[in-house]
């Protein structure tokens, strides 16, 4: 139910603003914080700083995500919107960082706490695992 939920989801936030669901909650993050950096923007959202600099790009690419260099930093580049993304994330259905944070939030310290051991004693017992996988969001499973 939580996977099938989950994928409802983000198939919904594909059809009525056109980007993927971690597209999506990248530009609701850049929008809450103008001017993030990649490594801030991956530590946000939970994912490998490789993965969230493919996400970026992309953005990039489609002309939603602006890079510009730091004043203060010449290294550093900042992260700002596009007027086009503003107005996707004006029409996005539902939360942008997808159901599962949302419910979770919901949940207290001492829950998600057993959760987060009961998920890594399930984790210890599949009979394979594929450890790619770990930084993705799961708007891209």
């Amino acid at each position: 139910m939580i996977f099938g939920s989950v994928r409802q989801h983000f198939r919904e936030v594909e059809q009525s603003c056109g980007v993927s669901g971690s597209q999506l909650w990248i530009l609701q993050e850049v929008a809450s914080m103008p001017g993030l950096g990649v490594s801030e923007l991956a530590a946000r959202l939970a994912i490998h700083q490789s993965t969230c600099s493919q996400l970026v790009e992309k953005l990039v690419a489609r002309g939603l995500l602006l890079k510009r260099r730091s004043a203060q930093d010449q290294r550093r580049v900042d992260l700002s919107l596009s007027a086009e993304a503003e107005g996707i994330l004006g029409r996005a259905a539902g939360p942008a960082a997808g159901l599962l944070p949302v419910a979770l939030m919901a949940l207290s310290a001492d829950t998600l706490a057993v959760l987060n051991d009961s998920l890594a004693r399930v984790i210890e017992h599949l009979p394979s695992r594929d450890e790619r996988w770990a930084d993705r969001p799961l708007a891209d499973l």
